[in-house]
């Protein structure tokens, strides 16, 4: 099946419209041979609590249950099979304003303090994960409204809201008139400094609603902190929140589309955070045209039907690095986040494949960023043998100057049954120092890592999957997100509630690379708010850069047995021979001048090891 490797600018994809050719606008890489096919995943028992599992390269620790109160009382949703099922469940929702087809689903997460933090479309939960047992629930707040994605800094959890039904006052009141002076979408701040009583203490209504927030930290200012809101829902009436009007840029310049909110929060008086920008920010940068990226429909006749890109669904900032990853919609595009008040646009990219840009995850370096794809909405078994490789799938991305180029496509590799909704979704990296790996969610498809340290050539390294909810019809579930949270993986179960695991040796992840991770530790973990990892010099760090050049024959047998060595030597403790670790240093420093790529710089980073322990 063939890839389309290489992402088209915006302005090359407009070009297809008006008759370009598509042979100067795309390339055949590396990636091109990607086959989904069927595998010891493709034929596991269904059932909700008790399908099959098969693993690789990790296993399931502990598997928690819907919390009290938020589990289903039927099995789940069931997207409609035909239009008589489509007008019935229109007739529901006509019928029970409350009504939500995901009303208790399991979404995101974010890790304090030693408490994991899961949202929910009746309101998110708590859990104690200080210790290596079994998660223990601490809270569980009821707050309708989904889709619950939740995020947290200090004594403040942040909470998403975008369905009609919300109340300001996490209410179950009925919603009826099309004006509802107590209906909330936007973004609710609690303050859970007592997990006992958590106290809702500000509300911020949006013109969208608020489907997911992303946490920026104000670059000099430790009290001021901002939230990039992303609102993909209508765009409610100007009677009900007077900011708010549809419609086409050309036909209303002051349209709630084609924007972001940034909203501030003052940690001393987090009760006023307010909107203060909404930054144009797919604005057309030569002329100032509002709705400057991607105008929706397809590129070609054999491409996806691509949404328009007047919202983000996700962004991603890296602080450190100044740049944000924004998946928006119909492109994804690269902000300047300085001034992060202004967020401002430096690049963008378009691909044919893409249906729907969903989400963005940045590797360490901040060099490259893969954004997923999620065709079909998430709801749909879009992970079957005959769906294209390049549909629903991730998108690898190199940064170079601030620019995006697209290199590769990667899809998991598994073909899913019909009744099993999959499709590329959120993700982490993997602290493995010399690798960028990334744990994803697949929605029933599972929990699969990638390998994309080689842009051009990402594989997945390791899996965990259950079989279907239902054998004979498709039943939403599976994993939501699935994140390393200091030393685990955790993963949020639509369904069937959380899943703790583990990262076990194999013939692609060592012990060592996998300790070296597990020793990587973070007070706060919010997704969509990455930062630098920095390893310390340790006996496992040096090891895992050992097996990654021993694994691709990257380094002579008797250097890497004085390696291997000196690591022994130092596990051992005892006195520190500076000597010998800055000779060695320097062999391995002359090793790394007759290597390329990325046998170069693991030798390099592992003299570095060496060198900084000889000082």
């Amino acid at each position: 099946m063939n890839v389309r490797s290489t992402l088209l600018s915006t302005v090359a994809a407009l070009g297809l419209l008006v008759g370009a050719s598509t042979a100067a606008a795309q390339s055949n890489g590396p990636g091109d041979a990607q086959v989904i096919q069927p595998d010891g995943r493709s034929a596991l028992s269904a059932g909700l609590a008790d399908a099959g599992q098969l693993a690789s390269g990790m296993v399931l620790e502990h598997s928690m249950g819907m919390a009290p109160g938020f589990a289903d009382p039927d099995i789940g949703f069931s997207p409609p099979t035909s239009r008589e099922e489509g007008e019935a469940m229109m007739a529901r929702a006509r019928g029970n304003p409350n009504f939500s087809p995901l009303g208790r689903a399991n979404t995101d997460m974010a890790v304090s303090d030693g408490k994991l933090f899961v949202g929910n479309f009746n309101g998110f939960n708590a859990y104690d994960i200080s210790g290596r047992g079994a998660p223990q629930l601490v809270m569980s707040v009821v707050c309708p409204g989904g889709q619950g994605d939740v995020s947290v800094h200090g004594d403040l959890l942040f909470m998403s809201v975008e369905e009609n039904r919300g109340r300001l006052n996490c209410g179950a009141a009925t919603n009826e008139d099309d004006v509802v002076s107590q209906r909330f979408r936007g973004i609710r701040i609690f303050d859970i400094s007592d997990l006992k009583a958590p106290r809702q203490i500000a509300a911020v209504q949006t013109c969208r609603g608020s489907h997911t927030h992303t946490l920026v930290p104000h670059p000099t200012d430790a009290n001021v902190l901002y939230i990039y809101n992303s609102g993909t829902a209508d765009v409610r009436g100007a009677a009900e929140l007077a900011i708010c009007t549809d419609g086409q840029p050309d036909q209303n310049p002051e349209t709630a589309l084609f924007s972001i909110d940034v909203i501030k929060v003052e940690l001393n008086r987090p009760q006023d955070a307010a909107i203060v920008n909404r930054p144009r920010i797919f604005a057309d940068s030569q002329t100032g045209r509002v709705a400057g990226l991607w105008r929706g429909g397809r590129a070609g006749i054999a491409s996806q039907n691509t949404a328009q890109t007047n919202q983000c669904h996700d962004i991603t900032v890296f602080p450190e690095i100044g740049l944000a990853a924004g998946a928006c919609s119909g492109n994804g595009i690269l902000l300047d986040i300085s001034d992060p008040e202004h967020p401002r646009r430096t690049s963008d990219i378009f691909d044919p494949d893409m249906a729907y840009w969903h989400s963005a995850t940045f590797n360490n370096a901040g060099d490259k960023v893969v954004f997923t794809d999620e065709w079909g909405g998430g709801i749909g078994a879009r992970c079957q043998a005959t769906n294209p490789a390049t549909w629903g799938a991730n998108m690898v991305a190199t940064i170079e100057n601030r620019t995006l180029a697209g290199k590769s496509f990667h899809k998991l590799p598994s073909a899913q049954g019909e009744t099993e909704n999959c499709v590329a979704h959120n993700g982490m990296i993997i602290p493995v120092p010399g690798r960028d790996l990334m744990v994803q969610a697949w929605y029933q498809g599972g929990v699969s890592i990638m390998d994309f340290t080689d842009p051009a050539k990402p594989v997945e390294i390791a899996f965990f999957d259950r079989g279907p909810i239902d054998a004979s019809r498709l039943y939403v579930g599976g994993s939501w997100s699935a994140y390393w949270l200091n030393g685990r993986i955790y993963s949020s179960e639509i369904a069937r509630g959380l899943d703790v695991l583990r990262l076990v040796p194999s013939e692609h992840l060592s012990a060592a690379e996998i300790a070296a991770a597990e020793a990587v530790s973070s007070g706060t973990i919010n997704p969509q708010t990455q930062t630098r990892i920095a390893w310390a010099d340790t006996p496992d760090v040096a090891h895992a850069y050992l097996d990654q050049l021993t694994r691709a024959n990257g380094v002579e047998a008797e250097l890497a047995g004085q390696v291997r060595t000196r690591i022994d030597q130092w596990r051992r403790g005892g006195r520190v021979d500076r000597r010998g670790s800055t000779e060695l240093a320097s062999l391995l420093n002359a090793a790394s001048e007759k290597a390329a790529g990325l046998n170069k710089s693991r030798l390099k980073s592992l003299a570095e090891v060496f060198e900084r322990r000889g000082r």
